[in-house]
């Protein structure tokens, strides 16, 4: 049996349907962030992951003297929290991108007001660095589940779909057991898999971003993050157009406006975003390659911005910049720096 804190899993349980709720506490902690991580896949929001989270273990505190072990733990807590998220899904709108909301613009003057609701995709921060993953394989696939490209696509799934893909594909229950989630029969959820990989694969790139990354290389990822951040760093505009594809895109929720090719973006950079310095600092969201960035307003470089990079071939396809102050104080980096830098 599984110990967390030196107990048994099996004397925790015991204990927590006794009532005692440290014993629970340390039962469901090992599942936490990976409840975390299936919920923000579900509902395409931080926040919202955040609401199902606190929803699911006290839903499961309240009914774990019912729990028979009829399953496993994990599975028992992934039915919860799956249905806490349909329940929640089905009285929410659905999380887009940009290019979903509006067209492209032309006018890098006119960006629009930002939209505000919960209905932007929100970015994932990473809370694990790479070098501390125990089961490579495992990091890899988590990464894979929570990229952004590929949860934009979960969105445009029906939810009983949406929940059998990823409790099937990425949590790797099998079909018996996604049926007992979702109260429904195996030969359901095999006729709902087979839609909805037919579905992502309309939606998705050739290529996941893990495996653009590995086609890169350490080396060569150390170098487009190096050449991003002297270049945004220094204003370079033309260092910056070099670093992206053709059909390049660049968006910013809540703000609705969002440009397409290189020639568009290029010049909203030149016209708009270098208007004031700014400094970067190299993160990680979503899997991918993300920057922390500080605008310099006159007194303190403060976050004003999280940009996501998407790639393809070794070129930039996608920044997807996030600049709705909430969900900046999201991410585990400073909200400003003295002047000067560093």
């Amino acid at each position: 049996m599984v110990e967390a804190g030196g107990v048994s899993e099996e004397r925790l349980l015991a204990d927590a349907q006794r009532g005692d709720q440290a014993a629970f506490e340390l039962l469901v902690e090992r599942h936490r962030r990976d409840l975390y991580a299936h919920c923000y896949r579900m509902l395409g929001s931080v926040q919202d992951a955040e609401d199902a989270v606190q929803e699911s273990l006290l839903g499961a505190w309240r009914g774990l003297a019912g729990f028979e072990g009829r399953s496993s733990l994990r599975t028992w807590l992934y039915r919860v929290a799956t249905n806490v998220c349909l329940r929640l899904s089905s009285r929410r709108p659905r999380r887009m991108l940009s290019s979903e909301h509006g067209p492209a613009r032309s006018d890098v003057h006119d960006l629009g007001d930002p939209v505000t609701g919960p209905i932007w995709l929100e970015p994932w921060p990473d809370d694990l660095p790479a070098e501390e993953e125990p089961d490579p394989a495992a990091a890899y696939l988590r990464r894979e589940s929570v990229e952004l490209a590929f949860v934009a696509a979960l969105q445009h799934l029906p939810d009983t779909q949406r929940a059998v893909l990823i409790l099937r594909e990425v949590l790797g229950f099998t079909a018996a057991e996604v049926a007992g989630i979702l109260d429904t029969t195996p030969a359901s959820v095999n006729s709902a898999m087979q839609r909805a990989r037919a579905t992502l694969g309309q939606r998705v790139p050739r290529r996941t971003q893990q495996a653009e990354l590995a086609a890169l290389g350490p080396g060569g990822r150390r170098a487009l993050v190096d050449a991003f951040v002297t270049a945004w760093e220094r204003a370079d505009v033309p260092a910056l157009i070099d670093l992206l594809t053709e059909d390049a895109r660049f968006t910013m929720p809540p703000l609705p406006a969002w440009f397409d090719g290189r020639e568009d973006v290029g010049r909203f950079m030149a016209e708009r975003v270098f208007a004031t310095p700014w400094r970067v600092v190299p993160i990680a969201a979503n899997g991918q390659p993300a920057f922390a960035c500080y605008q310099d307003d006159g007194e303190r470089f403060r976050l004003g911005a999280v940009n996501v990079l998407s790639l393809r071939d070794g070129r930039i396809s996608w920044i997807a910049g996030f600049v709705d102050p909430q969900m900046l104080r999201r991410f585990p980096v400073p909200a400003e720096f003295s002047r000067p830098y560093r």
